[in-house]
């Protein structure tokens, strides 16, 4: 099994079989070299610096029923509210001095109307901070809003697919969402430039071995910038709400995977496996993630931004708990990278330097 980790770190590739032979691998020295490779990989590419992104919840109202998801329209329990572009301004301008360079605006899928607001907020804190980088996670748009958005100075988009398997993908949403549209959607990100990112919930209802060997081998064929993947994690008022929680063992083993499949990915370790995992952050560091993101959010909105159950958002997941991740990852041996954390498509790493052979991507290209 250990020689499947090898050909998989040296080709970045396995067929189908080899991918099945990983995930149901419960050999414990499988396993633990499978992230010793992985995290190896990583330290040879990034070192040992993560890199944090701010992140700005920026609204709890969506347009979409998401079966699974606590902020989902039908959903009456939850109060909701949209952050006014002060407001914004005002948690980038926090993050900027506590030294973040990359700001994550997530929200709901807001109304149709609502893109010139997305689009201004993005061009403002470009304008004001321009160092920085904007990863936008915002959901389904038609193309020429994205065109909008990356003209705005959008530089990033997050977009989990959350199942390429049509049957499955249909019992987690409703009929009229679709997952050609959401493949569409990803598509023109691409096209427009963007540093795009997908990603599924690991352990999401229904979700068979070979929904999950489909998912790694349309990511291995889209070839993404990003790969954003926790595991699925019941909300109490949704219809999934009374769901089994997905697996960290599960979770950092696809980042496992996907690390020597992508060297270079940026891949977050994510805040709702921490939320099942008191040490998830950084298991999934371990298994060869290379990126956390810290609430900057107000805290007054923290908990109505309620995706799933204990979601965590303080302490070390939190902008004002800088510190407290600083010592964790000082713990393992990891400091914080505060830099814009671009993807690059050639990075070489050694004790003294960190090399990029090829431009980063930026809002100039």
């Amino acid at each position: 099994m250990t020689e499947l980790v090898d050909i998989l770190r040296t080709e970045h590739h396995l067929s189908s079989n080899g991918y099945r032979s990983l995930l149901t691998c419960d050999d414990v020295k499988v396993n633990d070299y499978l992230q010793s490779q992985a995290r190896q990989v990583a330290n040879d590419v990034f070192g040992k610096g993560i890199f944090v992104r701010g992140l700005i919840e920026l609204t709890n109202v969506c347009r979409n029923d998401c079966y699974y998801c606590g902020i989902r329209k039908s959903n009456t329990a939850v109060e909701r509210y949209m952050l006014t572009a002060e407001q914004v301004m005002q948690c980038c301008e926090q993050g900027h001095k506590l030294g973040f360079r990359t700001f994550v605006l997530q929200g709901g899928e807001l109304p149709r109307d609502k893109w010139q607001w997305i689009a201004g907020l993005v061009a403002e804190i470009k304008t004001s901070w321009y160092d920085c980088a904007v990863t936008l996670s915002l959901g389904e748009w038609p193309k020429d809003v994205y065109k909008e958005f990356r003209k705005a100075g959008a530089d990033r988009y997050l977009l989990r697919h959350e199942s390429h398997n049509a049957t499955h993908y249909s019992m987690l949403h409703p009929a009229e969402m679709s997952l050609n549209n959401r493949l569409q959607c990803l598509n023109w990100l691409k096209e427009l430039g963007f540093q795009v990112g997908t990603g599924i919930m690991a352990g999401s209802p229904w979700q068979t071995l070979d929904n999950i060997v489909e998912d790694i081998e349309f990511i291995e064929n889209f070839q993404p910038e990003m790969i954003g993947l926790g595991p699925f994690v019941p909300q109490h008022e949704t219809p999934l709400g009374n769901h089994a929680t997905g697996s960290a063992v599960l979770t950092c083993k696809l980042y496992s995977i996907f690390r020597l499949m992508f060297p270079n990915a940026l891949i977050p370790s994510t805040t709702a496996l921490n939320s099942i995992d008191s040490h998830g952050r950084i298991k999934g560091i371990m298994a060869g993630a290379n990126v956390v993101m810290p609430n900057l959010s107000p805290t007054n909105v923290r908990e109505l931004y309620a995706l799933y159950d204990g979601k965590s958002s303080v302490n070390a997941e939190a902008a004002e708990g800088i510190a407290q991740l600083e010592a964790q990852l000082k713990t393992i041996g990891y400091h914080i990278n505060w830099s814009r954390g671009d993807f690059n498509k050639c990075t070489i790493h050694n004790a003294h330097n960190t090399q990029f052979i090829m431009h980063n991507f930026s809002t100039q290209n």
